[in-house]
């Protein structure tokens, strides 16, 4: 029997990828009930500095995390694990959560720019830095903190939000706008959660985009961030995706060069 069909018993270790403007503290409620089910979970900090940099340092992550992986990306991270899984050569399966899930060559800002439910472009602010290289300089991208409850977790409470405005992470402008290379629903199956009262992403477009992958979708009323606002109905998403991906599924045979 060749190494490559060699079944691996083992359950896929969960590892979650956040979006712009966040940080791996915004899955803090699904990791704690992942752990108390006694799932293996991580998570990976999302560089926010542009697609083709953010997948390969995640795609790296993944590489290094011991057996199976399932990933799990929210908002941009979607766009981040579709394009880092295949290099890192160990996801056995993909969870979008209010998350953008491109094809080859597809920018977010077009993608953004047909949704008729999502309000983000209006209310990004957008500030330059130099990069640190000569007179080099970078353009940032963040939300602005009056507009930051109502376009992006109109599901939690005000004080909630205003410290999230005050605390999230700005990203880069070439998160928008580099196109997406060979996306990983492609040849990976997938799982996605579309929140109907997304106004950052927007529903209309998450919801196309995880039909168009062939993702098992899973509806439910709330936010951009419904893994805070409703964390179950993420982690019981992530089950359903692992029992899939953990029957005899085979031990993944490398990655892409």
């Amino acid at each position: 029997m060749s190494e490559a069909n060699v079944v691996a018993p083992t359950t896929p270790t969960v590892v979650l990828v956040h979006g712009a403007f966040a940080d791996s503290s915004s899955w803090n409620g699904v990791v704690e009930g992942l752990q108390a089910a006694g799932i293996p979970v991580t998570t990976v900090p999302n560089p926010l500095r542009g697609i083709s940099i953010d997948a390969a340092y995640v795609a790296s992550a993944l590489a290094q995390v011991p057996g199976p992986v399932l990933a799990v990306g929210h908002s941009y991270g979607g766009a981040i694990i579709t394009n880092a899984a295949l290099h890192a050569g160990n996801v056995v399966g993909l969870v979008y959560v209010a998350a953008f899930a491109p094809d080859q060559g597809e920018k977010l800002f077009d993608i953004e720019a047909g949704s008729t439910d999502s309000v983000l472009n209006s209310a990004l602010v957008q500030r330059t830095y130099p990069t640190g290289e000569g007179d080099a300089t970078q353009v940032e991208v963040g939300i602005d903190p009056e507009k930051f409850h109502d376009a992006f977790a109109a599901d939690l409470p005000h004080a909630q939000t205003a410290v999230m405005a005050a605390t999230q992470r700005p990203a880069s402008l070439l998160g928008f706008v580099e196109p997406t290379g060979t996306p990983a629903w492609r040849s990976l199956p997938s799982w996605a959660v579309v929140a109907t009262g997304d106004k950052a992403a927007g529903s209309d477009v998450v919801r196309s985009m995880a039909q168009r992958a062939g993702a098992t979708i899973t509806e439910v009323e709330g936010s951009h961030v419904i893994m805070i606002s409703k964390p179950q109905v993420v982690i019981d998403v992530i089950r359903q995706a692992l029992t899939a991906v953990s029957s005899a599924a085979p031990t993944p045979s490398g990655a892409l060069s």
